[in-house]
């Protein structure tokens, strides 16, 4: 029968955002209670995305300074799905990070065959 080959899937692909803090003290001192009321808005919005298979990682660096950054390596379909998704991220919708997209491709990673 016609149609009952497999199914069709889109190539997987894989992009990054880097946030950084929007306010700098925020680390240093303390964040306001808006800003603490987003950043968990945030991690929310980023497990719902691990838990449907969009997100693959997510974390940030443990520096209080100006250095400090996080990041989220994720699935999309196109640079605008994954500009959209970085956009709805609570902290960066609310301003309370600034983010920075990238094209992305894991290469290596724990239970992931080397291709």
């Amino acid at each position: 029968m016609a149609g009952n080959g497999p199914a069709e899937t889109k190539p997987e692909k894989q992009f990054l955002y880097r946030i950084q803090p929007a306010r700098a003290e925020m680390l240093k001192s303390s964040p306001t209670k808006e800003e603490s009321a987003i950043v968990e808005e945030h991690f929310n919005y980023l497990k719902n995305l691990t838990a449907k298979g969009v997100v693959i990682l997510a974390g940030r660096t443990l520096t209080t300074d100006e250095s400090t950054f996080g990041l989220v390596i994720f699935r999309a379909e196109s640079e605008g799905a994954a500009r959209e998704i970085m956009n709805n991220d609570p902290a960066v919708k609310n301003g309370v990070m600034r983010a920075t997209l990238y094209p992305f491709h894991v290469a290596l990673m724990e239970g992931k065959p080397v291709q």
